[in-house]
């Protein structure tokens, strides 16, 4: 970790746990934390060290604002590249829920991918293209707060802008 710098995650909610468990959900997602902890990398530093799976893992961590990002120059280069670092040094989990969430939460962060896929796209399809009320959302799904919020919090597709659902954009989205 950078010297000096200590920031600490901390999740008061249940749901703020499912994007905490997908960041390490992979054996190339928690070697991407650990390198991202220790320094900063560019896309480029990514790619070659993680592949394709490593640039996908960047994204989700940048949608989830779990990195730190800052321009850095690079000799025989005319232009400067976007370099990464994990934000947090530490996370605080300081939550109480009643079981029945708590479980929802678990079950929303472990599924199968195929089968969360589906419900994302239920999810996906109802926020439209220029997003919706996460309440109205929630009403039309017939799905509780809970796992609204869960499937939210672990797409790389969806986002939460204030108290709406957008589609994520993400850098370069026009």
């Amino acid at each position: 970790m950078v010297a000096g710098i200590h920031r600490i995650k901390v999740v008061n909610d249940v749901s703020d746990l499912v994007p905490i468990l997908r960041a390490v959900d992979s054996s190339v997602k928690l070697k991407l934390v650990q390198r991202l902890g220790e320094s900063w990398l560019t896309l480029d530093d990514v790619v070659q060290e993680f592949g394709e799976e490593g640039e996908k893992a960047l994204a989700f961590f940048e949608k989830l604002r779990l990195i730190d990002t800052r321009w850095v120059a690079r000799e025989g280069r005319r232009q400067p590249d976007k370099s990464y670092h994990f934000y947090y040094s530490t996370i605080n989990i300081a939550t109480t829920s009643p079981l029945a969430e708590i479980s929802e939460v678990l079950a929303i962060a472990m599924m199968p991918p195929k089968e969360y896929a589906r419900l994302e796209e239920r999810v996906f399809k109802a926020v439209g293209e220029d997003g919706r009320f996460f309440s109205d959302v929630a009403e039309d799904l017939e799905m509780s707060p809970t796992r609204l919020k869960g499937i939210v919090k672990r797409s790389e597709k969806l986002e939460y802008r204030g108290h709406r659902i957008e589609r994520f954009q993400g850098d370069g989205a026009a």
